[in-house]
């Protein structure tokens, strides 16, 4: 064996039991209770819990926004995210008027390849139809292992938003060819309207980027796009939900049958809008913003009873001066926070509290996204797939601090949180990458996850 994983209690999507791992050419190869086995490398996970690579299936790495672009490239958002334990990152491409869905992909795969630390795959987002030509590219997509295009129900000035007809064109081809469309949903109507009024009674803090899209904004939205979904037996997946009304809808046609899935982010789960009231409340600018509390605890609730499929991170930060644009006028502020090196050590560490269960941290952080998005050789401690392991020490006690990440933002949205429990080795296909706090691996070492068409 090239790699054996002894003593631990290993983690899948429903049970914990003691046993042994044996990874052979990248690959898990066996699993078993007391492997004596001859091994290059044997790790004694005595003590820890053994689990697979997070996924992390919602960043947005080297993209351009509000007049710069995110702080992490895909160096440092890839070496970030596996000092965290998220073995692959999907990340979202822009297509724009004119381009199409591989030129826009193969752009970003240039990118991507000479630096990427762990494995990774990609989204796209639909801005412009070219005049319908773009549906047709939706199969060769499929084909190449792009299997999944989002919408913008906002962003109109920045060209990104796109209206219901187009949504439900997209909607209709990506269900016809096996992939699904994933959703941004706001109203940009209402949020404009609110804008202008903020600005012109000068009303320019961060706390009224919150007021200008509270919790019924995103809500209307998300039961117009549940409604089409359904309307046309069409999968969506809604991305960062934040409020407990559309929450509540989408979960309710979920469970009626309909193919919806849902995502929620570690920023809703543990802030409030009150951090907009705070002297750094532009750093927690994010779209949508986070909500109130009764909005915090039914995400928490449906984190826990299942009627939220992922958690992922909308990693897309950006400098503090950068956010020091917007201190006297929030709509200059760039929209995002850093997160993807905290998604999997945060989730298991509400495991390690028994606010969910460690099974239930690996369904929403490695099985369902895999499972969703196609990553077949992705997401569970199963002879045959990747060995993409991660050894988690539920004693080891960390303050999280900008001084101790591996991303390149300035500022964390996490300074001061600490967490009991937290991932001590990072493993992608069987390649050490993180030990005890160090980055260990090597650009250039993640590799392209295409992805199966949706069944």
């Amino acid at each position: 064996m090239d790699l054996l994983i002894r003593n631990g209690m290993l983690v899948t999507e429903t049970e914990v039991f003691r046993g042994d791992i044996g990874v052979q050419n990248g690959k898990i190869a066996l699993i078993g209770a007391s492997l004596d086995l001859p091994a290059a490398r044997v790790v004694d996970a005595g003590g820890k819990y053994v689990l697979p690579g997070g996924i992390d299936a919602h960043t947005h790495l080297a993209m351009p926004f509000g007049g710069t672009v995110s702080a992490d490239g895909y160096l440092s958002g890839t070496r970030a995210a596996a000092c965290g334990g998220v073995t692959t990152v999907f990340d979202y491409t822009m297509q724009r008027k004119g381009k199409g869905v591989l030129e826009t992909v193969e752009a970003r795969r240039a990118l991507c390849d000479p630096e990427a630390c762990v494995d990774y795959a990609f989204h796209c987002i639909v801005t412009d139809l070219n005049g319908g030509a773009l549906l047709d590219e939706f199969q060769a997509s499929v084909d190449y292992g792009v299997t999944s295009f989002k919408c913008f129900f906002v962003y109109k000035k920045e060209g990104m938003m796109v209206d219901d007809a187009t949504f439900l064109k997209v909607l209709l081809k990506a269900r016809e060819v096996g992939a699904i469309t994933n959703l941004h949903a706001e109203n940009p109507d209402v949020i404009d309207m609110n804008v202008a009024q903020f600005l012109r009674e000068g009303k320019t803090s961060a706390w009224y980027h919150y007021l200008s899209r509270p919790e019924f904004v995103e809500a209307e939205a998300d039961k117009r796009a549940v409604h089409w979904a359904k309307s046309v037996d069409a999968p969506l997946y809604i991305v960062h939900m934040a409020d407990q009304e559309g929450l509540e809808a989408a979960v309710a046609a979920k469970r009626a049958g309909a193919p919806i899935f849902i995502e929620t982010c570690p920023q809703y789960l543990e802030f409030t809008c009150d951090v907009y009231k705070r002297p750094d409340g532009r750093n927690f600018v994010c779209s949508p913003p986070i909500k109130g509390e009764e909005s915090r605890a039914a995400l928490w609730k449906a984190v826990a009873d299942g009627g939220i499929d992922t958690v992922a991170t909308d990693h897309c930060p950006f400098q503090s001066y950068e956010k020091d644009w917007g201190k006297d006028d929030f709509t200059r502020i760039p929209n995002g926070c850093a997160g993807i090196e905290n998604l999997y050590p945060y989730m298991l560490a509400a495991a390690n509290e028994g606010k969910i269960t460690f099974p239930r941290a690996v369904q929403l952080c490695s099985a369902n996204p895999a499972r969703i998005f196609g990553c077949t050789e992705k997401g569970s401690l199963t002879v045959g797939k990747d060995a993409d392991i991660v050894v988690y020490d539920p004693e080891k006690v960390v303050t999280i601090s900008v001084g101790n990440m591996h991303s390149d933002s300035d500022h964390t949205i996490w300074e001061g949180k600490t967490l009991k429990g937290y991932p001590v080795e990072t493993y992608v296909r069987g390649k050490l990458v993180y030990r005890d706090g160090q980055f260990v691996g090597e650009p250039g070492y993640g590799r392209f996850v295409k992805r199966a068409p949706s069944k």
